[in-house]
């Protein structure tokens, strides 16, 4: 999960500070204390002209931000949240004229209380929108401010704010209002995340492997929908309309092995490749934009060609700023090509969904998500035997069907949920999104848009949770 995190307000105690200040002042002016409670500290809660307000906060707030004390127990629960395997991302209004060097100020002030982040962003506190548009860019899933402002453009843009409980939002009940950290850590990490699969289950055996994993963690995740991705052998007389069958056949079975409830949650896709020119309606395509345009938020995670979800952002465009698309697809960025199953099958997808500007990670195959490679004895040693599903799988990875007898190869598709469940098991790297070059290969890029590519993968920490749900 992507969390969003003001700094005043929520980690610092800003407004106790501030208040302290102005109390002690006050007693060098006039002494009259507080003469209205109901107004903010620096809006007529005391009986100071604006020309004396201003001068003191103007000349004092740099000194009382870099001293501010942090709100309890802050450091420690978002400590624990980012051990989950969430992104923390440090989005504050600091960037608003108020100080002198605002990004390392504050830099310092999260190290002072060993605050642990992915990214500092910070952003004029007077411009709401600003923040609610870095959100969205962001894909936060959830935003956690004491501005009412801020939680009210955010959730204009689709994006869940937690408000923090402060004195001056105490009328405010719009949104999840939440008085400290342990209640926001209890909150998220009982907060479930929207995903749709999108499998093409029967081609080898790693589809099984991941949908099975999905399914072992339906704590972490709301499973929308199943779709069948297209797929075909020419020279095992393997159609895509044969395939998708077959595929969605062994949904169905993996989901009645694990007593998942497959009513209105199994979809078939494309019958062709948009490369050869198939443009159709299908269930599958129809059910991404239903549950996209339902949902603030929809995680599409894609296994397979990317032919439904190219077809979906096509025929309903208002879907890319409600999903985020993760696919493992294509090779490293400087592989001298991209003629990898996902990718070759329906470039001309591939092409749709770059240029189409939704939120996008991909788990290249070759030098990434090829860590992934064991052997049959270590499936038997760790799963071997847990149950009739276990067994299946470890024959399926014997004997896939189509590929001949293995006894080692690559679990690629449980790459794409293990990076849902734990971002940290992963190292990634924010680029321009690269051309697609006549050969498959990638041309890099400096002004597109911003996508994820995921350049490491630590294998065991992978295998060891894989092995845990499969074995309960």
């Amino acid at each position: 999960m992507k969390i969003g995190i003001d700094i005043d307000n929520v980690l610092s105690k800003f407004n106790e500070s501030l208040l302290d200040e102005f109390l002690m002042e006050d007693k060098s002016k006039r002494n009259s204390g507080i003469v209205n409670n109901d107004l903010y500290i620096t809006r007529g809660m005391f009986d100071w002209s604006k020309e004396e307000t201003d001068e003191f906060y103007n000349n004092n707030i740099e000194r009382i931000a870099i001293n501010l004390d942090m709100v309890d127990n802050a450091s420690y629960y978002i400590k624990k949240l980012k051990e989950d395997g969430n992104e923390i991302y440090i989005i504050s209004g600091r960037d608003n004229g108020e100080y002198s060097d605002p990004y390392n100020m504050t830099i310092n002030w999260l190290k002072k209380y060993d605050i642990p982040y992915n990214e500092l962003i910070l952003t004029d506190a007077y411009k709401h929108q600003e923040k609610a548009d870095i959100c969205k860019e962001i894909g936060i899933d959830v935003m956690i401010d004491d501005s009412i402002n801020v939680c009210t453009k955010c959730n204009e843009n689709d994006i869940e704010c937690i408000l923090f409980e402060t004195p001056f939002n105490k009328n405010e009940n719009r949104f999840n209002r939440l008085k400290n950290w342990k209640e926001i850590y209890n909150y998220i990490s009982n907060k479930k995340l929207n995903v749709i699969l999108d499998t093409d289950t029967y081609n080898e055996c790693d589809d099984q492997f991941a949908l099975t994993y999905l399914i072992k963690n339906q704590n972490l995740f709301n499973i929308e929908a199943i779709t069948v991705a297209p797929y075909s052998h020419k020279e095992r007389n393997e159609t895509v309309i044969s395939g998708r069958e077959k595929s969605y056949n062994e949904i169905l079975k993996i989901c009645n092995w694990l007593n998942f409830d497959t009513t209105n949650k199994v979809f078939k896709g494309a019958e062709d490749y948009i490369c050869n020119g198939y443009n159709e309606d299908n269930e599958a395509v129809n059910k991404i934009i239903e549950v996209a345009l339902k949902n603030n938020k929809t995680y599409i995670l894609g296994i397979g060609a990317i032919t439904n979800i190219a077809l979906a952002i096509r025929k309903e465009p208002k879907i890319i700023d409600r999903i985020e698309v993760i696919w493992l697809g294509g090779n490293q960025l400087d592989y001298r090509d991209n003629l990898e199953y996902n990718f070759r099958q329906d470039v001309e997808a591939v092409k749709i969904v770059f240029d189409s500007k939704v939120r996008l990670t991909i788990i290249p195959c070759k030098n990434v998500a090829s860590k992934l490679r064991i052997d049959i004895n270590a499936l038997k040693e760790n799963i071997g035997n847990k149950s009739e599903l276990c067994n299946y799988l470890i024959d399926r990875f014997y004997n896939d069907g189509y590929h001949g007898i293995q006894e080692e190869r690559v679990i690629w598709d449980i790459s794409v949920i293990a990076y849902m469940i734990n971002k940290n098991w992963f190292k990634k790297e924010i680029i321009s999104c690269p051309d697609i070059k006549e050969d498959t290969s990638y041309e890099l890029t400096n002004d597109n848009n911003k996508i994820t590519i995921i350049t490491d993968i630590d294998r065991d920490k992978v295998y060891e949770d894989l092995f845990d749900r499969l074995g309960e």
